[in-house]
Parts: structure tokens; C-alpha cells; sequence
């Protein structure tokens, strides 16, 4: 757990504490300078520099201790008030001045009462208060006659200012008090959790205990400041029983990383072990090879954080890949297989009866349609596979040779119909090798007659007949030339398997 920045914090109280007795020490010395002003100072020009000097020094002291800024400010104010009587500076001053310092300091007042009100931070109003204080002194003398009851209003009301501070004070040290309280509270808490660990004998018992001790540790920077001595205590303690704890669990974690790392051991063996079961055909044997496998690693212990998900997940891909197997190799064993061959019939039935469109486009796409409901039904037993097949075959040849189409499309949309049941059947792998091997033979077949053809193109003589025999080997050439481009067409169009 990280250490709060106790240190720091000290050392900045510290400082404070010492620029604010230093502060105080020199108001000391401005006062016992402007009261030998006052008694001594016969020349009122000299005496007014002099109060110019100590009243501009004054302002840019700082702070002083708390407890001594009201008394301090007190007499500074009364030795203010008795330079301005004895040097009878009101009689330089004009009429209207007065009365305007009568004025700003009602209204100074009036926001002395808004700040005994405000609802500002405890820092935030001292530091108000202490700059509306500054502005009182810097605000020159009112009429006599007002002065009295001036006084007493603006000193009333910074005493209720100060007792509202006192007031937040008294209720911080209270929070502070029950904050030391919850810490003490924690500890209690952490101390039962260490009690109880030393029964922990498994990762499991560790890993509950030490979320209880995180949500702890949570619970504790949630918590404020104590007092500044007790906080220092508590956290001593809190952090050392925290120590105490995390290194009683790396012990622990020390002892058994040797058993984990020979159980992860263990762990990889059975996957070599299944990893060379996985493509075995004897179904009977290797399933009870691998489920023996699979009770061996239910009786080894944990592997560690960091390989017991990759060990296992590893582990259940090799099984899941053989019973994958498995499952698919006695797939047409299934009563989907027997609902596929009746969807099968049935879409037969409907072929037979259908009714092709007049328009030759529409009419295709009847068959297509049909074709691709056909291959999207799915396998059906192997006894009835071959027969289903060829009875839609024959069907959609039927429906095909009815449509009025020109020979080269008829036989393009005839040929794609063919791959389109060919791809529907459960052996369609094989039907379409065989078929562009068929295609491929068909078209050497043709290249080498080609060769025949134009090499006893060479013979002929130069005669009527000759050139009528010419002209007929020449178009056999052609034909057959066309034929093969037509073959080699439909074996682009065959897919790769």
C-alpha cells in the first residue's frame, strides 16, 4: 500500500508555524515602534512618515498565529486611533473625507455580517476575514461623534466571524476524533483477517482473504485525516499490520510455486497426449482414452494464474476437436439425416408438378430456385443419397430442356444446373473432380484430332475435289476448335474442392 505523504505535510506545518511567529514577533516591534511615535514625535510631518512607514511594513506582514491575531489587531488598532487623536491629523482633513470613511466602513461592516453568513470554506473565510480587517485599518478616520458606535458594530460582528471559525474548528477536531475511530475500526478488521489467515491452506483462501484486505485498504483512503498525532500512530500501525499480512502470503505463494510449475508439468503431458488421440479414427478405444485423460486433469491441482486458462483451454480444443470428429463422422446416424431425405421427396414432388413461366428469364430462376432449395436441405442417409440425386437431376434436365433457349445458353444454364446438383450431393467432392476431369480428357481428346486434322491438310493437291475436302477438314477444325473453348468455359465454371 502506498505511504501517504505524512512527512511532507509535517514539515510544511512546521514552516508555517515558524513564518507565523517570526510575523508576530515583528508586528510586536511595529507596535512598540508606533508607540514611541505616539509619545515621543513632536513634529506631526516626521510622525506621519514615521505612521506611513510602520502601517506599510504592517501590511505586508503575513499571517500570525491565530490566537494572538485579535489581540494583536486590537492594539494596533488602539494605538491607531490614539496617533490620529494625538497628531490631530482629522483637523487636515476635509469634511466629505470623513463622512466617506464613515461610509466605507458601514459598508465593510455590512460585509462582515455577509461573511458570518456565507457558506465558504473554513480557509477561505479566515482569509476574507483578515483582508476585510486589513481594509478597516486602511480606511482614515471617521466623525468623532459616529466613531463609538462605528467601533463597536465593526467588532462586534468580527467577533462572530471569529466564534463561527472557533465554531468550524470545534466540529473539525470532533470529525478528526471520529476518523481516528474508523482507522482504529479497520485494524480490528485487518487484525481478524490476519488471525484467520494462518488457517489458509489453499491460492483460493489467500486470493478471498487478500480482496478483503484491498477493500480495507480502500476503506482507509476513503477515510479523512485524524488528529495529527494519533493519525501518525494509527497509520504506523495499519501499515505494519498490513506488511505483515502480504508477507505472510508471499511465503505462502513461495511454497507453492514448486507444485504449480509440476502440476503444469503434469498438464502439458495429457495434451501431447490427447494432441496425438485427436485425429484417430478408432472411435470406441480413443474415447476412453481421452476421457481417462480428462479425469487424470480433473485430479491435478491449479497450474498457477498465468497458465491455468492457456493449459486448459489448449487441453478442451484437442478434446473438442476429436468428439467433433466423432459426432460428425456418425452425423448420418441422426434423424436429421431421415427429415432432410422427406424434405428432399417432397421438393421432387413439387418439381414434377411445377409449372414453368412463359418468360424464358423467369422461368431459369424457377430452376434455380429449386436448385439451391435442393442443396440447401442437406445431407440425407447414404443408402438413399444416390437415388434422391438422380431423380432431381433428371427432373431439373426435363425442365431445362423444355425452355426455349438458344443452344450456347441452353447448354451454359443446362451445365451450371448440373454443378449447382452436383454441389447439392453429399459426394460432391469426388462428382466434381470426376467431372472436370471428363471435361479435360474431352478437350485433349479434341486438341489431338485438331493435329490430325491440320497435318493432313498438308496432303491435299491442288484440285476442285482436293480443295472441297479442304474446306470440309477446315471446318471440322473450326467445330472442333469451338468445342473446346466451350470445355474449357465449363471447367472455369466448376469450383475448386
Amino acid at each position: 500500500m502506498k505511504q501517504l505523504p505524512k512527512e511532507k505535510r509535517k514539515k510544511q506545518l512546521e514552516l508555517k508555524s515558524a513564518l507565523e511567529t517570526e510575523n508576530l514577533r515583528q508586528k510586536k516591534a511595529l507596535i512598540e515602534r508606533l508607540k514611541e511615535v505616539i509619545e515621543n514625535e513632536e513634529k506631526i510631518g516626521t510622525a506621519f512618515n514615521s505612521y506611513k512607514e510602520i502601517h506599510e511594513t504592517w501590511k505586508k506582514i503575513g499571517d500570525i498565529p491565530r490566537d494572538k491575531r485579535d489581540e494583536i489587531q486590537k492594539e494596533y488598532s488602539r494605538l491607531l486611533e490614539m496617533f490620529f487623536y494625538t497628531i490631530k491629523i482629522y483637523k487636515e482633513l476635509k469634511e466629505h473625507d470623513v463622512k466617506r470613511n464613515l461610509q466605507l466602513k458601514q459598508d465593510l461592516i455590512f460585509k462582515l455580517k455577509n461573511l458570518r453568513n456565507s457558506q465558504l470554506s473554513l480557509r477561505d473565510l479566515e482569509a476574507t476575514l483578515r483582508t476585510l480587517q486589513n481594509e478597516w485599518e486602511e480606511i482614515g478616520p471617521v466623525p468623532n461623534e459616529e466613531w463609538e458606535e462605528v467601533k463597536k458594530s465593526y467588532w462586534d460582528v468580527v467577533k462572530a466571524v471569529y466564534e463561527k471559525i472557533n465554531s468550524h474548528y470545534e466540529e473539525q477536531r470532533n470529525v478528526l476524533a471520529v476518523n481516528i475511530e474508523k482507522k482504529k475500526a479497520l485494524i480490528v478488521s485487518l487484525d481478524k483477517i490476519l488471525e484467520m489467515s494462518q488457517q489458509n491452506n489453499s491460492l483460493k483462501d489467500w486470493d478471498a482473504a487478500t480482496k478483503n484486505v484491498l477493500e480495507i485498504q480502500e476503506d482507509w483512503k476513503k477515510i479523512g485525516f485524524g488528529t495529527k498525532k494519533e493519525n501518525e500512530e494509527v497509520w504506523k500501525i495499519f501499515r505494519s499490520k498490513c506488511d505483515e499480512y502480504f508477507d505472510a502470503k508471499k511465503q505462502f505463494l513461495s511454497g507453492i510455486e514448486e507444485i504449480q510449475k509440476s502440476n503444469a508439468d503434469s498438464k502439458r503431458k495429457l495434451i501431447d497426449e490427447v494432441d496425438s488421440l485427436k485425429t484417430s479414427t478408432d472411435w470406441k478405444q480413443t474415447t476412453e482414452r481421452i476421457i481417462s485423460a480428462q479425469k487424470k486433469w480433473k485430479s491435478i491441482g491449479s497450474s498457477g494464474p498465468k497458465w491455468d486458462n492457456k493449459l486448459w483451454a489448449t487441453f478442451r480444443a484437442a478434446c473438442d476437436e476429436f468428439f467433433l470428429s466423432k459426432e460428425k463422422h456418425f452425423a448420418d446416424q441422426d434423424a436429421a439425416l431421415i427429415e432432410n431425405l422427406n424434405a428432399k421427396k417432397e421438393l421432387l414432388e413439387v418439381l414434377s408438378s411445377l409449372v414453368l413461366s412463359e418468360n424464358k428469364g423467369e422461368a431459369i430462376q424457377q430452376l434455380k430456385d429449386a436448385s439451391n432449395r435442393f442443396a440447401a436441405i442437406g445431407h440425407v442417409p447414404k443408402n438413399q443419397a444416390d437415388s434422391i440425386y438422380k431423380k432431381f437431376k433428371s427432373l431439373m434436365d426435363e425442365k431445362y430442356a423444355s425452355i426455349r433457349l438458344e443452344e450456347n445458353e441452353k447448354e451454359k444454364i443446362q451445365f451450371q444446373s448440373k454443378i449447382d446438383t452436383l454441389l447439392s450431393s453429399p459426394d460432391r467432392s469426388r462428382l466434381l473432380s470426376r467431372e472436370k476431369s471428363e471435361l479435360r480428357k474431352q478437350v485433349e481428346q479434341l486438341t489431338k484430332e485438331i493435329a490430325l486434322l491440320e497435318n493432313n491438310l498438308g496432303f491435299f493437291s491442288k484440285s476442285k475435289g482436293a480443295e472441297q475436302l479442304r474446306m470440309e477438314v477446315e471446318k471440322k477444325v473450326k467445330f472442333a476448335q469451338d468445342k473446346i473453348n466451350t470445355l474449357k468455359k465449363k471447367i472455369s465454371m466448376l469450383p475448386n474442392e
